[in-house]
């Protein structure tokens, strides 16, 4: 039996990857090398486009159930509280962006989240599942466990993690640095007597620091701090006493104790990534494509980002409704976002930019926009001809381009019911949007011409409409329009990773474009 797609590695990108596949009914097969799901807090983020994505994979309503979006700091500096602070006490949604803020959660709740999600498709990881090697051919990948067993796929993800057996197989480069001197310990431990309300961080005027942040769901926090040194100025192993002591020299708390010890690690300030994200059959995608500082919890977003960005174009390319060529963006998109948010150097930044433009289009590459906004320098943001969108402002940051992350706006509709875009969004197609009865038919036209690849809404004004034709969409309060910068009648081709494809006034563009991804052969 032959699998479309094997992922090795059940974390957040392994597993949101397996759901973007499962649920455009691609075969998958997900395995992992740990005999157990863990329980360590370890990246404990979501940012507010992660809840996006997450919303559109099945699994934001879930978090927010479980995670806490409101948690102040509070600052302490040799032993004395300073003050309370909420930097995003005065965030608030908009008809655009409905999650303002982020979400504290531990990364072992968001997998098992993700694992119930899949669970839903028929889908489970397959644990304790080790792949020693693989080989690929024309056909497809055929890999091989630890214990001897055959597998067969089409494809081939690593999602393991930064020491990713995958990519050693690869042999791909893994740039950057590791810092040895600069180091971390952290972990998960109860603090009875401490309160949970709020996230303690401590500072000293001898340059030390300690933080306790209060894990939602659990009695845990999670303690991060600069490790005890031994005589030789090296990290001392993590253990219980040594975070005690660590507690007791930067907190100055008398009487709290710290207990039940479930996770226990030490850090060290390491930044690299790859080369290349593809090779034939096989890519990476998060902390084995690239391994970030630990704060912010940038490892677990942009892992998630990128299985969003690959789950689409894998599908198509596994079930031959594209042309692998298509994979080719996946690198080109988000080699040059890991780059941009690992800060690299600037001649390494250029060479990644140099890597990833189509060859013969001589476009200039801006910086990417923060954590996967937007993809503008991509070759999917371009007509099928190369040329410029014949709607909206190209260039102007002000102006939606191709390639922006697509808004979210209320609308009604056809029975004028509340809808958000974003649930429009949630099917696993191209969405086409069209604006003004003007290109009604065209719209209905070419949903029916692509329908295993397109769904299509038309979209009415704040009046109803001219025409008395009842559109599928009511932009009532008038939020969609001015969130793509529509005033004229205008069709808007949105991507099913929820970016801008194309804007348009003429059918025959989004013809092209859709024939293009269905044809798109790899770069020479």
């Amino acid at each position: 039996m032959t699998d479309d797609v094997l992922i090795v590695g059940a974390g957040p990108t392994g597993l949101t990857l397996a759901i973007e596949l499962a649920r455009r009914g691609v075969g998958v097969r997900i395995v992992d090398a740990a005999p157990a799901p863990h329980r360590e807090s370890r990246g404990k983020g979501l940012q507010p486009r992660t809840l996006e994505v997450l919303e559109d994979v099945g699994g934001t309503e879930r978090v927010l159930a479980t995670g806490t979006t409101r948690l102040p700091f509070r600052k302490y500096f040799d032993g004395a509280q300073v003050n309370d602070t909420d930097p995003f006490a005065d965030a608030l949604p908009t008809p655009d962006a409905p999650y303002e803020r982020g979400v504290l959660i531990g990364q072992w709740q968001v997998e098992e989240i993700l694992r119930e999600r899949l669970a839903e498709f028929g889908v489970g990881v397959q644990l304790g599942t080790e792949v020693a090697e693989f080989e690929q051919d024309t056909d497809g990948v055929t890999a091989v466990l630890a214990d001897g067993e055959r597998i067969r796929a089409g494809y081939l993800v690593g999602c393991d993690g930064g020491r990713s057996r995958v990519r050693k197989v690869m042999g791909v480069r893994f740039d950057g640095t590791t810092e040895e001197a600069q180091s971390m310990v952290v972990g998960d431990v109860e603090a009875e007597g401490i309160s949970r309300d709020v996230w303690h961080q401590w500072f000293t005027s001898d340059g030390g620091g300690l933080a306790l942040c209060p894990m939602p769901g659990t009695d845990s926090f999670q303690l991060q701090a600069s490790p005890e040194l031994d005589a030789d100025g090296e990290p001392l192993p993590p253990s219980l006493e040594s975070f005690q002591r660590i507690f007791d020299r930067y907190a100055r708390v008398p009487g709290v104790t710290l207990t039940n010890p479930t996770w226990l690690s030490i850090w060290r300030v390491n930044v690299r990534m790859v080369d290349r994200m593809r090779v034939g059959r096989v890519l990476l995608a998060g902390d084995a494509a690239h391994v970030h500082p630990i704060a912010g919890g940038l490892g677990m977003n942009t892992g998630i980002q990128d299985a969003y960005n690959l789950g689409w174009k894998l599908a198509l390319a596994a079930t031959g409704q594209a042309g692998p060529g298509l994979l080719d963006t996946y690198e080109e998109e988000r080699l040059p976002v890991a780059a941009w948010t690992l800060g690299v150097s600037s001649d390494l930044y250029a060479q990644v930019l140099e890597r990833v433009k189509e060859p013969g289009t001589g476009i200039e590459v801006a910086a990417p926009p923060p954590m996967g906004t937007g993809y503008p320098w991509s070759s999917l943001a371009r007509p099928a001809d190369g040329s410029a969108s014949s709607v909206g402002s190209v260039g102007d940051p002000f102006v939606l381009r191709p390639g922006d992350r697509a808004p979210d706006a209320p609308c009604l509709d056809a029975s004028g019911h509340p809808v958000r875009l974003f649930q429009v969004y949630a099917d696993p197609r191209f969405t086409l949007l069209g604006f003004g009865a003007e290109v009604a038919d065209a719209v209905g036209k070419l949903a029916a011409e692509h329908d295993g690849l397109l769904q299509g809404f038309t979209v009415d004004g704040v009046d109803g409409g001219a025409s008395g034709a009842v559109a599928d969409l009511h932009d009532h309060e008038g939020h969609a329009r001015r969130a793509y910068g529509v005033t004229d009648p205008a069709l808007v081709l949105v991507r099913p990773d929820n970016h801008v494809a194309l804007f348009s006034r003429d059918p025959a563009e989004v013809t092209a474009y859709l024939a293009r991804i269905a044809t798109i052969t790899p770069k020479e």
